[in-house]
């Protein structure tokens, strides 16, 4: 049988090429009208933009609104990443590198990332592909330069804030009982009433516990509208603001990148400005206040907490993957059932219906954490050495956060030899 040749239109066959998903990136620095007409018309841009270029598939403009670029919190800056590393965007064009971020690490580290995984970004002042050759060089040097001016504006910003504190005005007040009006405090009068009730209950003996529960039941919460703490509430009755004065730069901003604060000891100029709004305590009750605080505090030891607080490697480190809070050592000794130490986050004490999240025994925290450090026995000393944080994302599974960065996960069925799993809400 004789062969047949027949010729193939290769380009005829060829499949279509694939259109590439483009996103777009928008920010404005405050929450300001003129500012928010802006964002929405970058919105508008971006989206005809995209969706009128040919080759190109719409996916999605993010934007955020009234944050601060040298932060990494902001929402639909996250979620874009998010959508970038499940493979649904291939391209992402941004007005400039100050709009993407002002923070240097930050902008390296998330354009690092991006290219590994095959995402472009384009800066369209800068004209910058980062994918191409000298993408990264030149975004270094960019970033440098967005990152000096973000410490240029926050230097602004202190300096309008001295001035403020130079004519005995404070800058933010978010204290509970007060709200700040055109520079001066003024009495929120149904949270001045839960304060001084407060004040009257502590003098009486009440206990932190007792003071939060109280609060609690009122349906008293902060500004950011979380529980106020028994803590919480003991500061805010020895706060020399509660008295009708007010200390000016209690803490510093060290460093404008990372925002982060340090106390004031005396290393920078503070200012007291007394009878400067009206108080919610008189001024012999305050002084009856911080009296007992100071009593309570003699006979606990530290601080006026449990002085055995040191000798916990796991305070402050055992991080609930359900509502944040941090767990706290919790001791039952009964006749029937002996002694038991267990750990148990903070919200589930207050109300297991919001935090599921029960608690785990000590003992077998211990266990865990030798496992996870590759030892037969737990050492608290190693454990604070090297271990950062346990995340517990649900019941029964913990994750080990090393300070080097790696992490170990262990999982457990524990079970008390009654069969109850916790002694709060009984499951």
């Amino acid at each position: 049988m004789g062969r047949t040749i027949k010729r193939v239109n290769m380009a005829a066959i060829r499949p279509a090429e694939k259109l590439k998903r483009v996103a777009a990136y928008a920010r404005v620095s405050c929450g300001k009208d003129a500012m928010l007409h802006s964002l929405s018309a970058q919105v508008s841009y971006y989206s005809g933009l995209i969706q009128k270029t040919p080759g190109w598939e719409y996916a999605g403009v993010y934007a955020d609104e009234a944050v601060s670029g040298t932060k990494n919190s902001r929402g639909e800056f996250q979620k874009m990443l998010a959508e970038c590393r499940a493979g649904n965007i291939d391209l992402i064009i941004t007005k400039s590198i100050s709009r993407f971020a002002r923070n240097t690490v930050t902008t390296l580290k998330t354009i690092r990332e991006l290219r590994l995984i095959g995402v472009d970004v384009y800066f369209e002042e800068q004209n910058i592909h980062t994918l191409g050759e000298d993408g990264e060089f030149v975004l270094t040097l960019l970033a440098a330069y967005a990152e000096e001016e973000a410490r240029s504006a926050s230097e602004n910003q202190r300096w309008r804030v001295r001035r403020n504190f130079e004519q005995g005005l404070p800058w933010r007040v978010d204290m509970f009982g007060y709200r700040l009006v055109d520079n001066r405090l003024e009495i929120v009068p149904e949270e001045a009433a839960l304060l001084r009730r407060a004040a009257e209950l502590y003098l009486e003996g009440h206990t932190q516990e007792m003071l939060a529960d109280y609060f609690d039941k009122a349906g008293a919460v902060g500004r950011h509208g979380a529980k106020i703490s028994g803590t919480g509430i003991i500061q805010l009755l020895c706060n020399e603001k509660i008295a009708g004065d007010m200390l000016l730069q209690k803490t510093h901003c060290i460093d404008p990148i990372s925002k982060i604060h340090k106390v004031n000891h005396g290393e920078w100029m503070q200012y007291f400005v007394e009878g400067s709004h009206e108080g919610i305590l008189d001024r012999e009750t305050y002084k009856k206040v911080l009296a007992e605080r100071a009593r309570r505090v003699e006979a606990l030891g530290m601080d006026g907490r449990d002085c055995t607080r040191k000798h916990r490697p796991f305070s402050s480190r055992i991080t609930c993957g359900e509502c944040g809070k941090h767990f706290m050592q919790r001791v039952w000794d009964t006749k029937k059932r002996g002694r038991r130490v267990v750990w148990v986050c903070k919200t589930h004490i207050r109300s297991a219906a919001r935090c599921s999240i029960g608690q785990i025994p000590e003992p077998l925290l211990e266990k865990l954490a030798a496992e996870a450090m590759g030892r037969r026995k737990y050492d608290p000393a190693e454990f604070r050495e090297k271990v950062m944080e346990i995340q517990v994302p649900e019941n029964g599974r913990l994750i080990f956060v090393f300070k080097d960065g790696h992490t170990v996960e262990k999982q457990h069925g524990f079970e008390w030899p009654d069969g109850r799993r916790c002694h709060i809400c009984q499951r």
